[in-house]
Order: C-alpha cells, then structure tokens, then sequence
C-alpha cells in the first residue's frame, strides 16, 4: 500500500467512526424524509429536483447517503435506488428507514473512491455533502463516471469554503463535523468538467445565512448544540416569515460572479459522455 493510499485509509476510517457514532445516536422517529426536500430551507435540494425531472423508473445511485432521507424520497418518487456510504452504521439506518417509509432500496458499504456498484447501470448519481469529505476527488469522480450510464447524470451540493462567516462557524462546530473535512472551491468545478460534459453550478444562501447568525445570537444554540444543516430542515413558513425575502434577495446575489463567492453550498451538475 502506497503512503498516498494509507493516508487516504486513515482518513475513511475516522470519516466511518465518526458517522458510525452519529447514526447509533439518531432516533429514526427525528428523521424527515420529506423535510430534506420539501422545508423551505431545502433549497439545494428543490433546485435539483427541477433539474432531474420526474423520478419514477430510473435507477439512483446516492453516494455518500448517510441516514438514508435521500435515497427514501427518491425511493418514494419510484426510483430504483442503491444507497452507498462508507460508514456501516449509516447503512443500516438508511436500510431501516427505508423499512419504515414501506419502500425499498439497495444498500452498499462503500467508499465513493472505490464505489462496488456496477459499471453503467445508473441513470442518475446524486451526492449530497460527501464531495467534501473526500481527499481524492478525481477517483470520486472517475467512479461516478464509470457507474453512470452514457448520457446519465451526476448531481452534488457541498459547502464552499470562501465566506468567513461560515469559515467562523465551522472552527466554532468542532464537535459535529470532522477534522479533515474541507469545503469545495470552484477549482472542483473544473475539475469535474475533465469528467463530465456540461458542468455547471449554481450557489445558494448569501443573505439567507442571517438564519444562522439568529440560532447562535437569538436562540443561544451553539454550534456544538445541534447541526444547524439539519436545524434549518424543521423550520416552516410561519417561522420564516422574516427570512423569506432574505432568500428572494439570494437569487440575484448568488448569480452575480463575485458575490457567488460568498455562498453557503453549490450544487453541482454534469452529464457523462454518450
């Protein structure tokens, strides 16, 4: 084993502690499977609903899954779904939640680097907050390409690492995160474009973060208290109602080039070769 690939195992290993350890101290009756899609907040995630289109007979890699609300809902909208993640515990939670929502799906213990899945079977390949886990991204992206069909698609969102509001937060959420972990630049758009046709991007919560500004300096809730991406999922309209137009201001901000910058997360979207 190479020092390359050795360092690349330590890293999983603590990645699949760390999550093993999350998903024994989920309760499933506290997962929302539709919230992940359907909250106001979830706004990555209703951008590529719209980009995807209808669900129903197409088979769905989700890679990176964690406790499963994704691979559930695509399951709910009758995709044929597989649910992969490294982390073993996280699989079985995915498997059981999918047990309690009567659908069922596929399950996969596997690193996104070395996806066990078959070649070309996969119409679409969605990962959701795991590109920014990985050290070697160009042997993710070598693997979504080889387990998607020609002219299949890959969708991801991730956190960019440029606003120093966020970078404040994360030093501040050491308990809910992992140390190695490391938000996206735009150099990984590019990089996915060696990779895929047609990669584009779009950026989402510039003003909209005062909402998390409101759970640290309103509602007291530490960084350590609660995983405010998981927090912003269970609030509703009413409690919004002061956020709504931050988030109608973020469609212009986040299309003008330099504020892009400033974002939250980024989808990402790109179309294996036929």
């Amino acid at each position: 084993m190479t020092p390359a690939s050795s360092y690349e195992s330590n890293i999983q290993e603590k990645e699949s502690n760390f999550h093993d350890a999350w998903a024994s101290a989920t309760d499933l009756a506290t997962v929302d499977v539709r919230a992940a899609f359907e909250a106001p907040t979830a706004l990555e995630n209703q951008f590529i609903l719209s980009l995807l289109g209808p669900l129903s007979g197409r088979s769905v890699l989700d890679v990176g899954a964690g406790l499963g609300e994704s691979s559930v809902y695509f399951a709910l909208q009758g995709a044929r779904v597989t649910s992969t993640d490294l982390s073993p515990s996280m699989v079985d939670t995915a498997a059981r939640l999918a047990e309690r929502h009567q659908v069922t799906i596929e399950t996969v213990i596997t690193a996104g680097e070395n996806l066990q899945v078959a070649s070309g079977a996969f119409d679409i390949v969605y990962i959701a907050n795991t590109i920014h886990h990985v050290t070697n991204k160009p042997a993710l992206f070598q693997q979504v390409r080889r387990a998607l069909k020609p002219g299949g698609v890959f969708v991801s969102y991730d956190p960019l690492g440029y606003n120093p509001v966020i970078d404040v937060y994360r030093r501040m959420a050491t308990k809910v995160r992992t140390e190695d972990e490391a938000p996206l630049t735009f150099a990984d758009a590019r990089l996915a474009s060696r990779y895929f046709d047609d990669v584009g991007h779009r950026e989402f919560w510039i003003a909209s973060l005062a909402l998390f500004l409101k759970y640290y300096a309103v509602d007291r809730v530490h960084p350590n208290q609660d995983r405010y991406w998981k927090r912003i999922l269970r609030e509703t309209r009413e409690s919004l109602r002061w956020w709504l137009p931050l988030r109608q201001l973020d469609e212009c901000l986040t299309r003008l080039p330099i504020l892009r910058r400033l974002a939250w997360n980024m989808v990402m979207w790109g179309r294996k070769p036929q």
